[in-house]
């Protein structure tokens, strides 16, 4: 039986084959993990996979990789190493010379016999970029993205599975955090962020998926808060943005996908008359959110999804305080698209998985802020977060 990766080398040499490109080049990063299964940060070293439009794919690595590669599930991979007193551009010149032969007609060579294009990862190194070019002067470049977005942007049933339970660990935690209460009450903002963190990897999360946001009161007003040394008070709203990330169940291979929820709570009793205004706000909040929800079904754009959401708040006569768009894909990376951003034509399929979190921001103030991960389904929307989206704190709140 075939790996899944083995499926998504297959799939991606399909499109390979519709836009017309000889073969992809791709460096450490999520597209190699993808591919490949094969986690690794980027570095100085040549690191590259080779996906020709016809016949096997090649790694160039170097040679301290050499164990972990062999061990990809992925049968036709051929792995090429060189040691750290060799020149790996001879290694890499050597495979693209294989791989994109000359003459019209051959697998490397474009159909019309012009030069054949080499689609390189959108986040290549531009030095590993123009050694490509060195090694390759005929070819023609373009981005990997052409064929790699489309692959990743639905996700399949492993990739839905951990995001579920990522979402399932991020509901945990945030039940903990709000029955919390008025315990809450004289803790800093960064110590409550090591907290959430803490109960992430108590629950079963990885690595947390970003810098966990804790913003109280006024702090509350910048969308990406960086968690401070603010004691948190009495009637303090507070916008909490927090996720970890879990390993998908692939067969011999990683990828690594994340939670993303934000709740925006208020410690102890309704806010006090300086916050006179926020249980408007965080209800013109709610309601967008759930605006925004119900406009996701297949065939419906991405930019509608934000309409949905921005109306309401304009609506409201808050729009100028909504600054960001109403949400982001989620996969392999905690930002990747769909992006849910006003004039995106991108229609929705199902097993696309994206953010919703509209907010309003109140310089000075308060912020608010409400976010769940869903999954684009045959006939609308699953949300992958069930935590309350409230305001109210305390032992009894379910």
């Amino acid at each position: 039986m075939r790996s899944p990766f083995e499926r998504r080398l297959e799939a991606c040499q399909r499109r390979l084959e519709r836009v017309d490109a000889a073969l992809a080049a791709l460096v450490p990063g999520p597209n190699l993990t993808y591919l490949t299964g094969f986690e690794e940060s980027p570095s100085e070293r040549h690191l590259l996979l080779f996906v020709p439009r016809v016949g096997d794919p090649v790694v160039v690595a170097p040679a301290m990789y050499d164990a972990q590669l062999r061990t990809l599930p992925i049968e036709t991979l051929a792995v090429r190493l060189w040691d750290d007193d060799d020149d790996p551009l001879e290694e890499i010149e050597a495979v693209l010379a294989e791989l994109l032969p000359a003459g019209d007609g051959d697998p490397g060579s474009s159909r019309d016999g012009d030069a054949p294009t080499i689609l390189v990862d959108d986040r290549m190194w531009a030095t590993f970029t123009q050694d490509l070019r060195a090694c390759a002067p005929a070819a023609t470049f373009d981005l990997a993205s052409r064929v790699l977005e489309d692959l990743r942007i639905r996700k399949d049933d492993v990739e839905l599975e951990a995001l579920r339970r990522a979402g399932e660990i991020a509901d945990r935690v945030s039940l903990e955090i709000r029955s919390r209460g008025t315990e809450l009450v004289g803790r800093t903002e960064a110590e409550l962020a090591s907290e959430i963190e803490r109960l992430l990897a108590e629950y079963g999360g990885g690595d947390p998926a970003f810098e966990t946001i804790v913003a109280s009161g006024p702090n509350g007003a910048r969308p990406h808060h960086h968690s401070g040394d603010r004691e948190i008070e009495r009637g303090d709203p507070i916008v909490l943005d927090f996720g970890a990330f879990v390993d998908a169940d692939l067969e011999d291979g990683t990828g690594r996908y994340p939670g993303d929820q934000t709740r925006t709570i208020v410690v102890g009793d309704a806010p006090g008359d300086e916050y006179d205004r926020y249980e408007r706000v965080h209800e013109v909040v709610r309601e967008a959110h759930r605006a925004a929800v119900e406009a996701v079904e297949p065939g419906a754009t991405a930019g509608a999804v934000d309409r949905a959401a921005r109306s309401v708040i304009e609506d409201a006569g808050y729009g100028d305080e909504f600054v960001h768009r109403t949400g982001h894909g989620v996969g392999l990376e905690v930002h990747e698209p769909p992006y849910i951003v006003a004039d995106n034509d991108r229609k929705l399929e199902p097993g696309m998985v994206f953010s919703v979190e509209p907010g309003i921001y109140l310089e000075g103030e308060f912020g608010v802020r409400i976010e769940d991960l869903v999954v684009v389904t045959e006939d609308g929307a699953e949300r992958l977060n069930e935590s309350p989206r409230g305001w109210e704190t305390g032992s009894g709140v379910q």
